[in-house]
């Protein structure tokens, strides 16, 4: 794995995202790139007791013109905050971590930020706490074009590619109902394994 890494802004972004971000020493939070719809910048995958279900922030979204992801404003005129916190509770209440640590996340998305960015990058700092790495994050200040230069992963983790990552089974509260689900969000891995989350990733 490379010293540096880039990815995009992410919602509590995939298992996949942070088995790249913790085994680098330095991160890059692409700001500077257009705002891309239907992707992990505001949108998650957890598992629920009717199967794979996502979450989404509401954002605002030029008509007419591209807008850069530093500057999509998350839209509160949808009440996402609470359907997210009773979907992430009727989930993983059950869950053998949920106690421990979904009030630092509901905490988190209760306040009214702006910006998605700014949600994202919060809740990216505690996850990194919570998992005990110690990785810099830095935002961009240039948008480079997209290569295929080793830790420039912004465009290869999307929801809507099929991913070469091959994801190790860990115990999911729905597993007897559904299988394993890979592909869920870093959450559904922390409040069913806790401390063995490090290890796992």
């Amino acid at each position: 794995m490379p010293a540096n890494v880039i990815v995009t802004s992410a919602y509590l972004p995939p298992v996949e995202y942070f088995s790249k971000i913790t085994r680098a020493k330095k991160i890059f939070i692409e700001a500077e790139e257009n705002y891309r719809k239907q992707s992990y910048r505001n949108r998650c995958y957890i598992l629920t007791s009717q199967g794979p279900g996502h979450l989404v922030v509401p954002v605002f979204l030029g008509s007419f013109h591209k807008t850069a992801v530093r500057d999509i404003r998350i839209d509160y005129t949808r009440r996402w905050q609470k359907v997210h916190t009773g979907a992430l509770t009727s989930a993983y209440g059950s869950s053998a971590f949920f106690i421990y640590y979904f009030g630092i996340i509901e905490e988190i998305i209760l306040r009214r930020h702006k910006y998605l960015l700014d949600l994202n990058m919060e809740l990216l700092a505690a996850l990194l706490e919570i998992l005990k790495t110690d990785t810099e994050v830095e935002y961009t200040d240039t948008f480079m074009p997209v290569s295929n230069a080793e830790g420039d992963f912004r465009y290869s983790i999307d929801p809507k590619k099929e991913s070469s990552f091959r994801q190790k089974e860990y115990f999911q509260v729905f597993r007897d109902k559904h299988g394993f689900v890979p592909g869920l969000s870093i959450i559904d891995l922390l409040f069913n394994m806790g401390p063995e989350t490090p290890s796992y990733l």
